[in-house]
This record gives structure tokens, sequence and C-alpha cells, in this order.
């Protein structure tokens, strides 16, 4: 038998056992198994303690009036807009010292892409050109010459008065 903890394959063997939905030779395979290998065993004890707290959970009984409840609150949330249920109630009273901190942000930005000298590693993927990759393109552009694909701009013509 192949471990199931590392056949995903078998995985689901281990939960069937766990389950108590295996068949008697199937289980006492695993078991087998288990008995040799310590990742499967530790599996199978977390799993026996899982089932066993769900099998001592009792859940809290419901008040009576919980259905129309849950369907009138489930109304209300549906009838309100995206606007008045989300972006609304999360905006500040005043937006002016919002505004200025966002204006004061950008200025700090725009400042310091300007004064910032590009990173050595963009000037290094810079030079770093394939010289076939440039004699190709110089080909290119010497092929569109002759075909003459490339407009030139023409001087407007100005009219004395």
């Amino acid at each position: 038998m192949q471990c199931p903890v590392q056949n995903r394959d078998n995985a689901d063997l281990l939960l069937a056992y766990c389950a108590r939905r295996l068949d008697a030779e199937a289980a006492a395979v695993l078991e087998r198994h288990m008995q040799q290998c310590e990742a499967c065993r530790a599996f199978g004890e977390a799993q026996k303690a899982v089932w066993a707290a769900l099998d001592a959970w009792e859940a809290q009984p419901l008040s009576e009036d919980f259905d129309r409840r849950l369907y009138a609150r489930i109304r209300r949330e549906e009838e309100g807009s995206f606007w008045t249920r989300w972006v609304q109630p999360r905006l500040p009273l005043n937006p002016r010292p919002a505004l200025s901190l966002a204006v004061a942000a950008s200025v700090l930005l725009v400042a310091l892409l300007v004064q910032s000298p590009p990173p050595a590693s963009r000037l290094a993927e810079v030079e770093m050109v394939d010289a076939e990759q440039v004699e190709r393109a110089l080909d290119d552009l010497e092929m569109l010459r002759q075909v003459n694909l490339t407009p030139r701009a023409e001087p407007p013509v100005t009219q004395a008065m």
C-alpha cells in the first residue's frame, strides 16, 4: 500500500477511515500501515480528535423569530446601494484634511521622481543590447528607406502678406 499522506490518490482513505466509512478489510490494511507510518498515525489521531469534538458539540437553540430577522436583514442589505452601504459610511466627515494630504503626497512623489536618477539596473539593461539586434534594426530601417514607407515631414507653406 502506498502511504496516503504522500500519495494524494489515497488521501481519501485516511478520511474515510477516521469517519468509520471503510470496510473491515480496507480498515485492517490501513491500520497495519498506520502502525509503521508515523505521519499517517499522527494524521489519524488528529482526525479522531476532530471527530470526537464534533460528536461532543451541541448546537445552540435558535430563537423563534431567527428566520424572520435573518430574511429582513438580507432584504435591507439588498435594498441599499453600494454607495450607501460601503462608500458613504467610510468617508471622512471633513474631506479637507484628506484632500490636503493627497496633494502633499502627490507633490512629494513628483519631486522624488524628478530628482532621482534612473536605477543602475536600467542602465545595465540599456548597455546589454545585443549587437545582432542593432544590426537587424538598422537593416530594417534601410529597407524602409528604400521602399520609401517612412513619411517625411514637409515644412508648412507660409504665405507672405
